[in-house]
């Protein structure tokens, strides 16, 4: 089993079971999205010492504590679900705990560490005739593309953020452009 160097940040216990069912590797759990002041100099010091990867749930709760952690700890690295990747097979909400080991191996594979360099910025022009962000199908978009470059989904106005700071450059933001079209295409006909 592939031993991961850097410390996992998850949200919960069930998190860490799974992510343990996938790698070896170290977490920390945040107990939920109201993360303490303990906790984020915890995480502080692992990202001094081993460094840290995000990897929250793909809904808004994992977002918010993702932002959290990027705002109070700067350069950590994240790993993102798809949201069809961590669908409860009962009810409940989307979840890591909920992850195949397979998809949890992958997601680790396409890690992001933000970056405030600059790199080809990403403009609302390219937004809009890629129909990212007006339009009846620009949410499922968004969700898509948000999947192929395992970026995770944001709505409309945090897109161009999110691009700039994973530094998505423009060939590989075309490319998923045309891997969109192409998905969208396949399922209309």
């Amino acid at each position: 089993m592939k031993k991961i160097k850097e410390v996992i940040v998850v949200e919960g216990k069930d998190d860490t079971k799974r992510i343990n069912m996938a790698v070896n590797a170290d977490t920390i759990e945040t107990r939920g999205s109201a993360i303490s002041e303990e906790t984020l100099e915890q995480i502080e010091e692992l990202q001094a010492s081993r460094g840290v990867i995000v990897f929250t749930d793909p809904d808004f709760s994992g977002e918010k504590i993702r932002k959290t952690i990027s705002a109070a700890v700067p350069n950590v690295k994240h790993a993102f679900l798809k949201r069809s990747e961590a669908v409860p097979d009962h009810k409940g909400s989307l979840g890591v705990e909920h992850a195949s080991p397979k998809s949890i191996r992958e997601a680790l594979a396409h890690l992001y560490t933000e970056d405030d360099e600059s790199v080809e910025q990403i403009s609302n022009r390219d937004l809009i005739h890629a129909g990212l962000v007006a339009g009846p199908t620009a949410k499922q978009r968004r969700i898509l593309l948000g999947e192929i470059l395992r970026i995770g989904y944001v709505n409309a106005k945090q897109l161009p953020k999110r691009l700039q700071l994973f530094q998505v450059s423009q060939a590989e933001f075309q490319n998923a452009v045309r891997q969109i079209d192409g998905e969208i295409n396949e399922k209309s006909n």
